[in-house]
């Protein structure tokens, strides 16, 4: 740690306010990375950004970097100070930086991957489970944002996140195309954006209201099959949706989900399916989650 301290006794000298070592660790590797890399630096008063001289002339934002910097442990920020400062030299003239909202904003987006493709550290993203497997992350011109990004805006992850739904909805409008899935209705809805799920906040754009919810599979981010509950006729329709949401999935290979959910009041709650053999017949068993339960308890009691 020996090199990240060069700087403490220079600030004593100079009578100025002692800052928190962290701070005058996380600038010395800074300064470390931006010589390692061919530039010279010096760093803003306040030290919320560095200016980097070499090759190109570039101003790096360190807000989001420092509250980053907090909360990884010191053997991460070698890491975290190499890829913010390489993606500061390397961007490519006349795209904008991320760190700086006003530029950014209307290029946020969304993007519904599975939970387990998040990669070892999901704590690198910014995101939000829409289910229990299914997580919404950050995106900017195709990319993921980085925590050390998003801390340089003067709004919450949550709040950016909503921002980005907003420009996918604005986007365009899905295909919808009602189909019949052997006896039971369901609309295919498609689009160019890679979250077709993200427009299941307005799917009262597309269907009439169903009070009860929707029966949706996603085998696919372009693409979503519906069902509007209306009863238990929404068995059958779990069994449909399963059986196309599974052929859908695993021929493509941008696949997204072979399982179907249930989308009621904001969330998409998964339907646990099993196929089992009884009495040398294979069928699908469906276990729901307690409140689809209880909703289905409701159907069979005729109210």
């Amino acid at each position: 740690m020996g090199l990240f301290r060069r700087n403490r006794n220079r600030d004593r000298r100079a009578g100025v306010p002692r800052r928190p070592i962290e701070d005058v660790d996380l600038d010395s590797l800074l300064a470390l990375v931006a010589d390692n890399l061919g530039y010279d630096c010096a760093f803003d008063a306040d030290g919320s950004s560095l200016t980097l001289s070499g090759p190109r002339h570039v101003t790096v934002r360190l807000s989001g970097l420092r509250r980053e910097a907090v909360r990884r442990p010191r053997e991460d920020w070698p890491v975290l100070v190499s890829g913010h400062l390489t993606r500061a030299v390397s961007r490519a003239d006349g795209l904008p930086d991320v760190c700086d909202l006003p530029q950014v904003r209307p290029l946020l987006r969304t993007r519904v991957v599975r939970a387990e493709d998040l990669g070892d550290d999901p704590s690198r993203l910014i995101g939000r489970h829409i289910g229990s497997d299914l997580v919404e992350i950050l995106t900017v011109s195709g990319r993921a944002v980085r925590p050390e990004e998003a801390f340089c805006w003067p709004l919450p992850p949550g709040e950016a996140l909503d921002v980005a739904v907003g420009n996918v909805l604005a986007d365009e409008k899905l295909s919808a195309e009602r189909v019949d899935l052997d006896g039971t209705p369901a609309w295919v809805m498609t689009g160019s954006a890679e979250s077709a799920a993200v427009h299941l906040r307005r799917i009262g754009d597309y269907l009439p209201a169903a009070p009860d919810g929707l029966m949706v599979a996603l085998p696919r981010p372009g693409e979503m099959v519906v069902h509007p509950i209306g009863g238990l006729s929404v068995m059958r329709a779990i069994e449909r949706l399963w059986l196309l949401a599974r052929r859908e999935y695993h021929s493509h290979d941008d696949g997204l989900s072979p399982h179907v959910y249930w989308w009621h009041r904001g969330r998409l709650a998964r339907i646990e399916t099993e196929l089992v053999d009884q009495n040398g017949q294979r069928r699908l068993v469906v276990t729901p989650p307690p409140e689809f339960a209880r909703l289905l308890a409701t159907f069979a009691q005729g109210h």
